[in-house]
């Protein structure tokens, strides 16, 4: 099925890619996904119900009614011969345990920070710089468009490797979010060794 943005041919040799998104509940995971998938996303949200608040006191953020409770799917092409498959993690720690699932055969991940509650990215940080080898870079969502802290700043709130790149993102915007997606591909190109001709 053909949808508004998808491309009319891909490439017969077109590569894909499976990119994860990841960060803390709230950080606009699954806006990212939806402002560039080319198909309807996949979701799996969930009300956020009286209950749920025991169990992820974190929900309540930002007038949030519904969470992610598995995972967001969506798909983008990049050019004709380069499709991305985009998997948005769930944030709530009771999920954690699906990060290793998600990131298998992942190319790249996308970690999602919000400065006005850094504290729900450390467990990202942490995961992907001490259970991954899939190379990541961090991306301050820029929640109603506006920076309120320089990325030097952030970097060194989150401890950020200098080797880690940091860039701003609009979640909301396509335009935003393609570039961010490029500089993690980028930084996979980098860091992956290439494959020896056999």
């Amino acid at each position: 099925m053909a949808f508004a943005n998808s491309p009319d041919r891909l490439a017969p040799n077109a590569t894909s890619a499976k990119v994860v998104i990841a960060g803390g509940i709230g950080t606009g995971k699954t806006t990212m996904v939806g402002a560039v998938s080319e198909i309807p996303p996949a979701g799996t949200e969930a009300w956020i119900t009286q209950a749920s608040r025991i169990v992820d006191p974190s929900a309540d953020v930002n007038a949030k009614t519904t969470t992610t409770i598995a995972t967001d799917f969506g798909r983008v092409t990049l050019a004709h011969d380069l499709v991305l498959y985009l998997f948005g993690a769930p944030g709530q720690p009771r999920f954690w345990p699906m990060w290793d699932d998600l990131c298998r055969s992942a190319s790249a991940v996308v970690i999602l920070a919000d400065t006005r509650r850094l504290d729900v990215s450390f467990p990202a940080m942490d995961y992907f710089e001490n259970d991954s080898d899939v190379p990541f870079i961090v991306a301050v969502n820029l929640f109603d468009g506006v920076q309120t802290h320089p990325v030097e700043q952030v970097r060194d709130a989150l401890g950020i490797a200098d080797s880690v790149p940091l860039v701003t993102c609009d979640a909301r915007s396509r335009e935003s979010v393609v570039a961010t997606l490029l500089v993690a591909l980028r930084n996979t190109m980098v860091k992956t060794p290439p494959v020896a001709a056999g």
